[in-house]
């Protein structure tokens, strides 16, 4: 599990946080259903190694204040022109319970109707789960190698979910499928509802001879 050292600290405003990142170290916070939010303090870069690794669906343990708190990276704050992260919130999870986490998807394995020409329309990219800490997926794997022939699809219950897992999402939606270039065309051409709506003239008064 990923594990980052964190120190307490105390609020004192824009010169306080500007002084911490001039040292190397980076604002957080953490908190919890059950947990009081605690400002704290972290290494810079190790947090930027951590984020990159764990995204916000892999287990980060908080050590340093108190009993270690099993976390998720709930959101970080990006500097628009460096790029560092120079803020994160961490969840504090509830030790016993299930989490409801939308988890990426990852396409892998070769398919045959793309090798004929065909093309393959991934319509989802994540779906939501309940899922114990413990089997926390960082992302789910989508086998497109089954999809061979035109109209061929998979769905989100074609996913391989963790034994702990709660499916959230609408099990009969559409995660891939095969489709061909002319009828991709089609749909981008199709017209939309604004483009067959027509102008509606105001009308004028006429007046009275």
């Amino acid at each position: 599990m990923l594990t980052l050292q964190v120190t307490a600290r105390e609020d004192m405003g824009k010169e306080s946080t500007e002084l911490l990142r001039s040292k190397g170290m980076t604002p957080a916070v953490f908190y919890g259903k059950k947990e009081a939010a605690q400002a704290i303090t972290v290494d810079a870069r190790k947090l930027e190694s951590v984020w990159k690794e764990a995204g916000e669906t892999t287990l980060v343990m908080l050590e340093g204040i108190g009993a270690p708190k099993e976390t998720l990276i709930h959101d970080v704050q990006i500097h628009p022109v460096t790029g560092i992260v120079i803020h994160a919130d961490f969840y504090v999870l509830e030790k016993g319970k299930k989490i409801e986490v939308a988890v990426p998807l990852h396409f892998v394995g070769e398919s045959q109707a793309e090798k004929a020409g065909f093309i393959i329309v991934k319509a989802m990219h994540e779906i939501e789960i309940e899922v114990s800490a413990a089997q926390l997926p960082h992302h789910l794997e989508v086998d497109i190698s089954s999809l061979v022939n035109l109209g061929d699809h998979l769905t989100v219950a074609d996913i391989k979910l963790p034994s702990s897992a709660e499916l959230k999402t609408n099990p009969e939606e559409t995660v891939a499928s095969v489709t061909s270039y002319e009828e991709v065309k089609e749909e981008e051409q199709l017209p939309t509802k604004e483009s067959l709506a027509e102008p509606v003239e105001a009308p004028t008064e006429e007046t009275a001879e």
